[in-house]
């Protein structure tokens, strides 16, 4: 059967967005008949509609907003005739399930570590709706789905998100490296995230003085671009090393075919996009050990607590230091790559839940 499946977002998130994206355009190759909704200026970050599918405009921002009342509305009219809608997020799957639209699955794709006072009291509120309306609740790592569980999801399910397909290094190496005038014998420890306090990258770099304290010395590179940009980048300029901030960059396949070392230094993390791509260009990887990096990375990876500067710039400076333990890291990041979800992984399984919630 061609369904019709639409696929809610909501404000730009990044990795889930991507995600979305990736799944639109495999359902619609399959031949399903495919819309997304959601803001417009998620539409013009990811682009869904020049992936060739159809997308609608509603606003549904990361915060209440007095227009919720509205926006349920016109999701209950976009959305009546679906097959089957798949929300991402819990404010679109909340505003759905308000909605009364379904048969509903929800993915949510983030913990909740940033939101306090009025947000965390209406976050709460929403994840308690979706977990008690929608048809199936999908979590994209071990301790989201236990969450909505708690809330009262009767039907909970781990997500499967593909890993991104990078593509062939474009300008290599040596070429990338040139560019970033980082000389051969110097390692590059790199970081790629938004620029936001979940990231930690005040973790990083407050390790950073340790780090650098080696010939030859280390650079340092964050790329990505974010509200804590002009922070981040006061506090790297007052450090004695060597940290660049190479703001927003499309050439992530060269940058991690440059780097020597990738960190992840967030409070909280999914299945984490950017973990994928660095094992895919076989980097060793060192992650703080939150949300569902352990059940994911723990073979793979070298894993620190989360907001400990000094366990952090130990773990870099062994891998730097010990080339044996570099090569077994490479060795490793290699060999999970190749177990990694593909996007037709990500919408079999997308197809087997709708297929469960839904009388096709």
């Amino acid at each position: 059967m061609n369904a019709r499946i639409a696929l809610v977002v909501g404000t730009s998130g990044g990795g889930s967005d991507r995600h979305v994206r990736s799944l639109g355009t495999g359902l619609a190759a399959r031949g399903h008949r495919v819309v997304v909704v959601g803001p417009a200026e998620t539409e013009r970050e990811v682009g869904f509609t020049e992936a060739g599918l159809r997308f609608s405009p509603v606003p549904i921002g990361a915060d209440p907003e007095p227009g919720d009342a509205g926006t349920v509305l016109r999701l209950r009219a976009l959305l009546r005739s679906a097959d089957v809608v798949h929300a991402h997020g819990v404010r679109a799957g909340g505003l759905c399930a308000l909605a009364g639209v379904g048969p509903l699955v929800v993915t949510v794709h983030n913990a909740p570590t940033e939101v306090s006072g009025v947000r965390a009291v209406a976050h709460s509120f929403l994840e308690k709706v979706v977990a008690r309306r929608a048809d199936l609740c999908l979590g994209v790592s071990g301790d989201l789905v236990e969450r909505l569980g708690a809330a009262g999801a009767r039907d909970t399910r781990l997500a499967v998100v593909a890993a991104p397909d990078l593509g062939p290094a474009l300008n290599g190496r040596e070429h990338t490296r040139t560019d970033l005038a980082v000389l051969p014998e110097r390692p590059l420890v790199l970081t790629i995230g938004r620029l936001v306090e979940r990231k930690g990258l005040d973790t990083l770099l407050a390790a950073v003085p340790a780090i650098a304290d080696r010939r030859p010395e280390p650079v340092i590179a964050i790329a990505g671009d974010g509200p804590l940009w002009g922070s981040l980048h006061d506090t790297a300029a007052e450090l004695d090393a060597d940290v660049r901030m190479l703001g927003h960059r499309t050439d992530v396949a060269d940058l991690l075919a440059a780097a020597d070392v990738f960190c992840l230094t967030s409070r909280w993390e999914g299945s984490s996009l950017v973990v994928m791509e660095a094992l895919r260009a076989g980097l060793p990887v060192v992650s703080t050990r939150v949300g569902g990096i352990p059940e994911l990375y723990s073979g793979t990876a070298v894993l620190v607590p989360p907001g400990d500067p000094e366990a952090l710039a130990a773990a870099v400076g062994r891998v730097l230091d010990d080339a044996g333990l570099a090569d077994d890291l490479r060795r490793r990041s290699r060999e999970a790559a190749e177990a990694l979800p593909t996007e037709e992984d990500a919408v079999e399984a997308a197809l087997k839940a709708y297929t469960g919630v839904a009388a096709w």
